[in-house]
This record gives C-alpha cells, structure tokens and sequence, in this order.
C-alpha cells in the first residue's frame, strides 16, 4: 500500500430539492412593458438601499436587525415584497461569505505551493507528486515577488472575513468590468447601460402555501393570466382591483406544465421572477418550487442491475456498462460535447450530451450511473502548474459544478441513481488493468475508456483490479479473496471470489513475486514447458513434463 492514499467510500448522491421553469412573456403592449420597467426599477433601488445595509451591519447582523429593515421597506412596497427583498439580500450576503472563505483557501494553496518551490534548490526536478526548484534565479526573484504579493492578498482578505467585510455588486462584478471594455466586448455604452439596469431591477416574489395560486405578489392563474400587486407608490398604474395590474400577455408551461398546474390549484406554494433579456428584446417569467426531499435508496438497490462508468473528459464522456460483479458489457461509448464559444452554446453542449448519456442507460436497463466526484478547486492554479498553461485551461474548461447539478437532476427525472466516487487512480489503474486486454480488431480502447470501467467497478463497490493471483497470498492485495478447499464437490463452489469493500489492501498495489521454492510454480502462475524432442519425429517418446500452479490443480 505504499504511496495509495486512502478511498472515500463511493456513495449515492441526493436527488434535487428544487424545480424551476421558465416562459415567455410575449405580445405585451407598451403599457405593460412601462409598468414592467418601472416595477423593477423601483424595487432594484430599494433590494440595493437593503444590501447596503445588510453589508454594513456585518457580523452583527440578527433577527432584530433584519426585521428592522422589512420595516423600513414596507411603506414603500409592500409587507410581502419587503420580505422576499430581505430574504433575497440575506441569501446574497451569505453567497459572498462562502465565495470569500473559497478565495481565502486558493490564496493558501498558492502560497503554500511558492514557498515550498521557493525552498527547493533552483533547478531541482520534481515528481509526479510534487513540483521541483524554479529553473532560473530570475524566475526564482518574480515568484518571491508574487508570494510576497499573495501573502498581502491573503492578509487584506482575512481581515475582511475576521471583521465581516464582504464586497457584493449587484448586477455582477463582470458586467461591471466590462464597461471598460467596451470594444473588446461588442457593445456600445448605451447597450451596456441597458444590460446593467436590467440585471439590476427586481421584479420576483416568494411563494406562499395556502394563498390563492399560491403567490399574492405575482400571480398566475391556470389558464395563464400573469398579475402582479403593485408596490405603494406606483399603485396609480394598477389596471385591477386591490392595487394590482394585470399583463395582456398569457403563459403555458411546455415543460413540467401539469405539475406547475397541480401546485397552484391546491394553493401550494410557487416563487416567480421576471426579468428582460436585453440582447433579444423579450420579457421571461421563471416559475419555481422545492420538492419534498426524497430519500436516497440504498447503495445495494442501485448496484442491482449493474452501472454505467462514465469518465469525464474535457470534450467528451466516455461511458462503459458494466453488469452487477463488475464485468465489462459490451463496447465503449462516447458522447462529444465542445465546450468553445459562448456561454449558452456550452451549456446546451452539455445537455445534449448527458441527455444522450441518460437515454442509453435507460435503453441497457441500469438503475444508477457511476461517475466521478471532481473537484478541480485546488489543481487549477498557476503556482502548481507553472508554465503549463494548456493543462490549467483543459481542467479549467471541464464544467464540474454544472455537470453534476445537470446530471443529478436529469436522471432523477429518469428514475436513475448517481453513485459518486472517488477519483484517485482511476485513469492509472483503468488503463493498466483494462485497455489492453479488451482491444480486438473490432474495438479500440483508449484510456478513457478503461477509465470508465474502473469507475463503474468502484462505484460498484469492487475493485478496480481484477482476476487470478499466482499465490494464495496475494489474493487478497489483489483484490479477491483466498479460494475454497482444492476438490470438485459442491462445497468449494467458485474458485475465487470478489473482495468484500471492508477487505484490507484491496486496491493496493500488488506485491511483486519473484521467490518461490526450486521447481516450484513460476510467479506468474502460467504453466512452463521444458524443451523436447522436435516434433518432426513422430515415433519417439515424448519428454515433454508439465508443471501445474497448485491453484488451478483440480485433483
């Protein structure tokens, strides 16, 4: 086991807690639009007013102050608006504190890293577990200048989090930069300045169980008719009783349509967002709603019907079946995906590819999908990887937080289970114990692919290593427990058997065997033959003598 670390235990990963869908609010006339415009406005200026003071309480900040401030707000809404606008800035407060404390952990793992190049002797090589001396003094000098800087970095934003500071710009820290590149982004400043009030405008509403259509603020009736209760000083521009106004436009939900509908006639409790898509020129209602937690099955439920292991890569994923002791199925599958281009063009990249992933597991018949649980948070950084740039942008580039929130939440829809594993040695192990023996002239294999066996068998709960060890010994370091007694009755049953998971040493690395007693078995366990007569003669007495691996003799 030297030099192995030790495996998380792979488990099945909870299904989603929430749905969301969207509409588009078409046809409207410009006094809907007018109204829209000036909602938003509105009621951005007042969610910005409460940020400012939520930021400002900081550490201090409790129950009484936060009712405080749903006071101040009511006069100018409305009770409910100025409770989904705390709600809201409470939620956004908390986001910055747990980006800043991820921000305080990479500054460390970058600091760490420059100090203990910096100790090495300069062009000292490194390992494949660790990185060497910097190449040059002058390389040497400009990272001892960024350390110095980091550590001033990591020293601000530690006090920061200390005192409670956090930096929170509503309408996105990017937009915000990208006004001073305007050329390099396409746009001019009045389209910028449409897209920054846009993304600052609030016009959402948190659901409520037991009211009618289960929202008072943004209401949507089962045949599609869109209101909205005005806030106070705009109540002048309501075109309906009680302070409301009612939009020209309807909505139908193609997606999740009937289960939208059955939440609103029993006045169960549905949240609404509306927002304008500045590029397109179209207004979208999102409708939203929690689902009740379900509990996971158990890990031997899903492993029943055997797994699909999926490998990710950055430009595709390569799947292999697997049946319920871990054999391979069948040949390698690969779903492309390219993950270049815009935003949108990506995540539409990987929809397709994991809608095509799920529909062939549902056609082979499995209850569950293994697949990696990565996690790139540390391994990205310019301080470990130095000048390979192409690596730090292809791991960079794989989406690891998207892919598993899209991927759980499409295969709950399909019945399936995710069985999350560790992703130590998986591509090592895979390639070395399976690419070369399922190559035939009919199926190539790449290491991705063997990669996607060793997840699925891990995810199964067995080891990656497979097959018969020369020596009752090491059976067990490879995997698979001691066989029965040597006889043919029906006690002995298989000769081998898979190691149980709580097996010591199981996914270690087999301990070479190069000792054994004078003609005795060679290490390998294969049968020698010595050297006899050339065959040619057909009538002389053969010398030929075999000798059989005690294992495999049968009598």
């Amino acid at each position: 086991m030297g030099g192995v670390r030790e495996l998380a235990v792979p488990f099945v990963v909870p299904g989603p807690c929430g749905v969301a869908v969207r509409d588009r609010l078409g046809h409207l006339t410009s006094q809907d639009e007018r109204v829209l415009r000036a909602v938003g406005e509105h009621q951005g200026a007042l969610a910005s007013r409460d940020l400012k003071a939520r930021c400002a309480d900081g550490l201090e900040h409790g129950a009484d102050s936060w009712a405080a401030r749903k006071r101040d707000l009511t006069p100018l809404s409305s009770s409910r608006i100025a409770g989904a606008i705390t709600k809201a800035t409470h939620d956004q407060w908390a986001l910055a504190r747990r980006c800043q404390a991820a921000h305080i952990q990479t500054l460390e793992a970058g600091i760490k890293m420059l100090r203990h190049r910096l100790s090495l002797p300069i062009g000292e090589k490194g390992t494949k577990r660790a990185a060497g001396g910097y190449r040059s003094k002058s390389e040497w000098f400009r990272k001892s200048r960024r350390l110095a800087a980091l550590e001033a970095r990591h020293a601000a934003v530690v006090a920061d989090r200390q005192a409670g500071r956090v930096r929170v710009v509503r309408g996105g820290k990017r937009l915000l930069n990208t006004r001073h590149h305007l050329t390099q982004a396409g746009l001019t400043e009045g389209k910028w300045r449409q897209r920054w009030e846009a993304e600052r405008w609030f016009i959402a509403a948190d659901g409520e169980s037991g009211k009618r259509f289960g929202n008072e603020t943004i209401r949507v009736t089962p045949d599609g008719e869109v209101s909205i209760r005005l806030p106070a000083p705009l109540a002048h521009l309501a075109n309906a009783g009680h302070g409301r106004y009612v939009l020209t436009s309807r909505i139908g939900f193609a997606h999740r349509g009937a289960e939208w509908a059955d939440r609103i006639t029993a006045n169960r409790a549905v949240a609404y967002r509306i927002h304008l898509n500045v590029d397109r020129g179209r207004w979208y209602l999102t409708a939203s709603w929690q689902r009740p937690v379900v509990k996971t099955i158990p890990p031997e439920t899903a492993r029943a019907r055997g797994m699909i292991g999926v490998d990710t890569n950055a430009d595709h994923f390569a799947a292999y079946r697997l049946d319920r002791h871990g054999n391979p199925m069948g040949d390698p599958r690969r779903f492309g995906f390219d993950l270049s281009g815009t935003a949108g063009h990506r995540d539409a990249q990987i929809r397709h590819a994991l809608t095509r992933l799920i529909h062939w597991a549902k056609r082979v018949g499995v209850a569950a999908i293994g697949i990696e649980d990565l996690d790139f948070t540390a391994e990205k950084t310019r301080e470990k990887h130095g000048r390979r740039k192409r690596f730090r942008q292809l791991i960079s580039g794989i989406p690891t937080g998207k892919l598993k929130a899209r991927l759980v939440s499409m295969a709950a829809e399909q019945g399936l289970s995710i069985v999350a594993v560790d992703p130590a040695y998986t591509t090592l192990w895979g390639a070395q114990h399976w690419q070369k023996p399922l190559v035939t002239p009919h199926r190539k294999m790449s290491r991705h692919d063997a990669a996607g066996i060793a997840i699925g068998r891990r995810a199964l709960g067995h080891p990656i290593r497979d097959g018969v060890s020369p020596a009752r010994t090491e059976l067990r370091a490879w995997g698979r427990t001691a066989p029965p007694p040597h006889d043919r009755s029906d006690r002995a049953g298989h000769r081998t058997a898979q190691a149980g998971p709580g097996t010591r040493g199981r996914e270690g690395i087999r301990p070479p065997t190069t000792d054994r007693p004078p003609g005795g078995p060679s290490p390998n366990g294969t049968r020698k033959r010595e050297p006899s007569t050339s065959n040619t003669v057909r009538d002389a007495p053969s010398t030929q003598q075999w000798v059989q691996d005690s294992l495999t003799h049968t009598g």
